[in-house]
């Protein structure tokens, strides 16, 4: 009867012991991920704070640039079809950013094009709404990049707690799947060439 009670009681810690491995397994994975969500949510921040600020500049611009219209309603169009491509947080996957990036890429060359245009444009460059305008859009690009490597580090971090083992077995009993990373733009590994 001692025998029994002891080989019960050897039973019940292992049954303890598993059950806190699987809890604590399941707990510190469901931060990690709730975590790249969150770095998610800033990201979509930042570029939401870019875009906000497009129609301040393209305003700005539209008294000093009249027959610069094409420019204005690439930028305009550009920004429209930023705002319609969204992911959800529980679906990052590597097709998922590669659209937002994609739609964002399409605002990023499109604002690229308008900054060269105002080039053109003494009165513009020296009205101070205007600087503000740009220094503003080049501090939130900067936002964006910050943002864009913390999630990837985000990232990271929960698709390496979720391929360790005994980890590995966890993560694929309860769904847990791969988030995917934002990447460099194809041909940005390429200096550009300048010339004089």
């Amino acid at each position: 009867m001692k025998k029994t009670w002891i080989v019960l009681a050897v039973i019940a810690v292992l049954l303890l012991l598993a059950y806190s491995s699987v809890k604590n397994s399941y707990n510190s994975m469901v931060s990690m991920e709730e975590g790249v969500t969150a770095q998610w949510s800033q990201v979509e921040n930042v570029y939401q704070r870019r875009t906000d600020l497009i129609p301040n500049l393209v305003n700005t611009v539209k008294g000093y640039a009249d027959f610069e219209k094409e420019t204005l309603t690439q930028v305009i169009e550009a920004r429209a079809k930023a705002t319609q491509v969204t992911v959800d947080p529980n679906k990052l996957d590597a097709q998922s950013i590669q659209k937002f990036q994609e739609a964002q890429t399409g605002l990023s060359s499109a604002l690229g094009r308008l900054m060269v245009v105002m080039e053109k444009y003494p009165d513009l460059k020296a009205n101070q709404g205007f600087l503000d305008l740009q220094a503003q859009l080049e501090g939130t690009e900067n936002r964006i990049t910050v943002e864009r490597m913390k999630f990837n580090e985000s990232a990271q971090g929960y698709n390496t707690l979720i391929r360790k083992f005994p980890k590995n077995i966890f993560a694929g009993m309860f769904g847990f799947e791969k988030k995917a990373y934002f990447e460099a733009e194809a041909g940005a590994e390429k200096a550009p060439q300048v010339q004089f």
